[in-house]
């Protein structure tokens, strides 16, 4: 049944879900939502599984019209919903009644809001999953980033009741607007580096460049120097931090290469990977050293903070 019209797409506005897990050997990788955390919790907030697909929406988000009654929920970066050109909260469901308009006035932080709608977004499926794949167009709408004039359909009726005005608290969203340190857990080549270029890497404060997307951020700093033997392509994960020759860090997000022959200096919390997807080109972020131990802690405090939504 069709639920919302795209007036206006905004930039890089795509259906996305958790990804399609479980295919690292065929080359696919995760993919999904940059910050599985926002989608997670806009899905909760109305009623949905975590994982249905929603929206993501990169740096501006859309101008969109209700096509029947329904509940939504905006997460994730602060583009300024609106309903009807009034303010409405983020991280909070919200009622659309048929003919109300969805927009955004503008960013305030972060890269990447989302949007959830009562039964989940309909999208075509490839490997069990309607993430958009935009390198092989594949899942969402045809592959591609969604265009004004699209109409998006239910991809179930709701499954429970649709309750307006429930929110998730400040004190358990991810603090976005904090500067930005990252855990990460030591990699099979961080023990290669001088000590100096060690202390290096964990005292700089990186900027992403301009070189940054859904595949990777490519960070400026200190050119770090790191003499192994050629490595044999190994496979790699979402988080891994790589050092290619040019001595230049580079993080690796949801459609990253599935394998590689850079070195891998560590590999970010998945607990942190909601922070590094809302940076943009010019942002900075530093990495503290944690224990395996510590970043599991962190994984089950951020599912603790799942379920006291739902």
């Amino acid at each position: 049944m069709d639920v919302l019209r795209i007036d206006s797409a905004g930039v890089l506005t795509m259906i996305e879900d958790l990804g399609r897990p479980g295919h690292y050997a065929a080359g696919v990788p995760l993919g999904g939502a940059m910050d599985r955390f926002a989608l997670s919790a806009a899905n909760l907030l109305v009623g949905n599984p975590p994982g249905a697909p929603g929206l993501e929406c990169t740096l501006a988000g859309p101008t969109l019209t209700a096509l029947r009654d329904c509940l939504v929920a905006v997460t994730g970066a602060d583009f300024g919903p609106c309903r009807n050109g009034h303010a409405i909260p983020g991280w909070t469901s919200a009622f659309l009644a048929r003919g109300d308009v969805l927009s955004f006035s503008g960013r305030r932080y972060g890269a990447r809001a989302y949007v959830a709608v009562a039964g989940g977004l309909a999208g075509q499926r490839w490997l069990g999953s309607a993430s958009t794949y935009l390198a092989v167009e594949r899942g969402g709408r045809h592959g591609r980033q969604l265009e004004a004039g699209d109409v998006l359909e239910s991809d179930a009726d709701p499954t429970r009741p649709m309750v307006a005005d429930r929110t998730v608290p400040p004190s358990e969203r991810p603090d976005y607007e904090a500067a930005a340190a990252l855990r990460v857990v030591p990699g099979p080549h961080l023990s290669k580096l001088s000590r100096a270029d060690r202390r290096a890497f964990f005292e700089t404060a990186w900027e992403v460049s301009r070189d940054a997307d859904r595949m990777g951020y490519r960070l400026e700093g200190p050119s770090l120097e790191l003499s192994v033997p050629a490595l044999v392509s190994f496979g790699l994960t979402v988080g891994c931090i790589q050092l290619p020759p040019g001595g230049r860090p580079i993080l690796l997000l949801v459609d990253h290469q599935t394998a590689g022959g850079y070195p891998v200096l560590a590999t970010l919390a998945g607990a942190d990977l909601p922070l590094a997807a809302q940076l943009l080109p010019g942002d900075r972020l530093s990495f503290a050293e944690v224990s395996v131990e510590a970043a599991q802690e962190a994984m089950r405090d951020r599912e603790h903070r799942l379920a006291r939504i739902a």
